[in-house]
């Protein structure tokens, strides 16, 4: 990366339990924790709602200093200030109130005011209430004033750029309604900028927020990694000091509430983590899974308690033991980083013990079938729901490998009609994938009812619709849907092999 530090970068206090929402803003001490850590690598911070907790609360820290700007300030840092706006006039009243008070107090801090960020994308106010308030508040401050949205917006609404002095887009190749991968997107970025330039000939157009998010679905040939977020950020930095590009980057640190609405991607645009931990160096190699060794060891070792669980009786089953430990150690390494909220603390909960108990029954069936000893039944579906409603579920094999190939077909549905923010579920289903290849392997059929064939036949069929929705370049959903595809095949062959018979 060229020398220097970064231009901006987009700042969102709340520590990794904290969330808007709840109106619990961080303390001084831990927004000042926060800027001395930008300050090594950035020039300033843009922030997008000037009143931090209530407006009373933040009025008593503009006197005090110790409000993000004053913090800043201390630091040695620049601020674009933003000033949120919403649907609802009273609140962006204080807002902007706020925002003006804070720019006054911070003349040499405070470098631009942004009223407004992406309103007219979400329709939150008219492009004409929106112009009224950026005249409002330009006519109060000495500060340039910008507007940000995304590029379709502004060239929508081109109305709004002569009441701005900063045309302030936002360009995130991740979410573009065409992905593009890391490779194409800086050429992107540099036509876009100059599209901009032409386009509002006389304003200065600054890139309000670009970035790529470290985790989450793929989009197409858009693969979110740490590596791609280091390759994406060098690169534009680079391109960015060539072109003299203003722009600001999202974000400086992850941000785990925005789970909620934007998926695992949207909590996953930070140079650092949530726990304030840098996610890779700026300069040298990255490498995409700092804690691999643990997880390795993880593997090995539940590969060796899978096998012991068998009893060293049969030798052929070493491989498939060390391949399901495997597999649970990757649903661990898939599921652990990402429990967001308590729901999803919840599901891990259930779902690893589960994928460990189905590892060690599917093994320990599978030796009796190889030892040629009477293997009773497993539980049909019909059978596990019974006991289900009778809340004794049963925790036996066929009772298990039904729930996770009935729950996948649900997943797999959400996928195919709700799919833009969820991610594929391989580490919720790897050792049920697993435990089916084992049940092929092993020729043991499972028992054909109605509930087996609509579970099966539904997850075989969304599996490919998905396939056909995402494209062949999205190798994380191929992956998932060619293994949700082995999950069914134990039903699709044994109801093949019962219509052959009949």
């Amino acid at each position: 990366m060229p020398a220097g530090k970064f231009n901006s970068l987009s700042y969102a206090p709340y520590q990794a339990w904290q969330t808007p929402m709840d109106k619990n803003f961080p303390s001084p001490a831990e927004i000042s924790h926060d800027l001395n850590l930008i300050k090594g690598q950035a020039d300033g911070i843009r922030t997008y709602s000037a009143i931090e907790g209530t407006p009373a609360e933040t009025l008593a820290r503009i006197k005090a200093g110790t409000d993000i700007a004053g913090l800043a300030k201390k630091a040695g840092l620049k601020m674009w200030l933003g000033i949120w706006l919403s649907a609802n006039p009273a609140d962006n009243a204080k807002e902007m109130a706020i925002g003006i008070a804070e720019a006054k107090a911070y003349p040499n801090t405070v470098t631009r005011v942004i009223v407004g960020n992406e309103v007219l994308l979400r329709r939150d106010l008219s492009v004409d209430d929106l112009i009224k308030d950026i005249d409002s508040v330009r006519a109060q401050v000495k500060q340039p004033v910008a507007y940000a949205d995304v590029t379709d917006f502004w060239e929508q609404f081109p109305q709004v750029a002569p009441h701005v002095d900063i045309v302030m887009i936002h360009f995130l190749p991740y979410w573009e309604n065409t992905p593009l991968s890391v490779d194409d997107a800086l050429a992107e970025i540099d036509s876009t900028t100059a599209k901009f330039k032409r386009l509002f000939p006389g304003k200065q157009i600054s890139i309000g927020e670009t970035g790529w998010p470290s985790r989450g679905r793929w989009r197409g040939p858009a693969a979110p990694s740490r590596v791609n977020e280091a390759v994406f950020l060098r690169r534009f930095v680079g391109l960015a000091a060539k072109e003299g590009v203003d722009y600001n980057l999202i974000e400086a640190f992850d941000q785990n509430w925005k789970y909620e609405d934007e998926g695992v991607a949207g909590a996953n645009w930070g140079i650092w983590n949530a726990n304030r931990v840098q996610k890779f160096p700026l300069n040298g190699p990255v490498v995409e899974h700092p804690s691999w060794p643990w997880y390795a060891a993880l593997g090995a070792l539940s590969g060796c308690l899978l096998f012991a669980a068998v009893g060293f009786r049969n030798l052929r089953l070493a491989v498939p033991a060390f391949a399901l430990g495997n597999g649970f150690a990757i649903a661990c390494m898939g599921t652990l980083p990402m429990l967001y909220d308590n729901w999803l603390r919840l599901d891990a909960l259930v779902n690893l013990p589960l994928q460990a108990l189905l590892a060690v029954l599917a093994l320990r069936r599978a030796d009796a079938i190889l030892a040629r000893r009477p293997v009773p039944a497993a539980r049909s579906g019909a059978q596990a729901l019974a006991g289900w409603r009778r809340l004794r579920p049963g925790l036996d094999y066929g009772g298990l490998w039904f729930l996770f190939l009935a729950s996948a077909s649900v997943f797999e549905a959400l996928l195919v009609f709700d799919g833009r923010y969820r991610d594929a579920p391989m580490a919720v289903f790897i050792v049920p994938v697993m435990a089916s290849v084992l049940r092929l392997w092993t020729k043991d059929r499972p028992t054909l009812g109605w509930e087996e064939c609509l579970a099966g036949g539904a997850l075989a069929v969304l599996a490919v619709v998905d396939v056909a929705i995402e494209g062949l370049a999205n190798l994380d959903f191929v992956m998932w849907n060619v293994a949700a595809l082995v999950l069914a095949a134990p039903v699709l062959l044994a109801y093949a092999r019962h219509k052959k018979l009949s």
